[in-house]
């Protein structure tokens, strides 16, 4: 007879089964792994896998749904420190930078490919709003201090195309020895800064 799990064994394996497809996508590629290999990963049977997850698509947005929650509560608690509203806003990007450098997998994942049926799965598609509301919660702040103006999903946008572009780079390894990231970063912030302050297009 098997054994009946309790609500903390089931979601205990649920992100073991989830922390192996993260590992197993970012490595093989998302075409390479089924879930079959996973509970090999794992050392359970074949089916096992399918008790949690319908199929191979159903777990990537699992995996992605938690993915964008751990960088949503990363960006959240930077943001939330004491601060002026540019202080804040460079905390909110030192977050995204250290989530990105420090998490790649999961990162490439969330941001580096795309999954058609992501608005068939709600918990999914919960976590991709809680990230946008987070990535453009700094300017909504600089905007009402008056710091930048312009149309807050267009500067967000914005701003997150630069930074991607240049973790990115980072994370391909394109960035000579020489070259020091974070002051490639701070002239780039600062001049997409600058560029979108009140009466600088005038």
């Amino acid at each position: 007879m098997p054994k009946v799990l309790s609500e903390a064994e089931i979601a205990d394996f649920r992100e073991r089964l989830i922390d192996a497809a993260e590992r197993l996508f970012a490595e093989k590629g998302l075409e390479a792994v089924s879930l079959r290999q996973l509970a090999g990963e794992l050392g359970v049977s074949a089916m096992t896998p399918y008790r949690y997850f319908k199929d191979k698509d159903e777990m990537l947005a699992a995996v992605r749904a938690r993915g964008f929650d751990r960088f949503s509560e990363a960006l959240e608690t930077a943001f939330a420190k004491p601060g002026t509203a540019d202080e804040r806003a460079a905390a909110a990007s030192d977050a995204y930078v250290r989530f990105a450098l420090e998490q790649p997998a999961a990162y490439g994942l969330m941001f580096d490919l795309s999954q058609p049926t992501e608005g068939d799965y709600p918990d999914l598609v919960r976590a991709l709003l809680r990230a946008k509301k987070t990535m453009t919660a700094h300017i909504e702040l600089l905007m009402a201090e008056g710091r930048i103006a312009g149309d807050p999903i267009v500067l967000a946008h914005a701003f997150w195309a630069a930074l991607h572009g240049l973790v990115m780079l980072r994370l391909s390894s394109k960035f000579a020895d020489d070259v020091d990231f974070d002051a490639v970063r701070r002239a780039l912030s600062g001049a997409l800064a600058r560029g979108v302050r009140p009466g600088a297009g005038s």
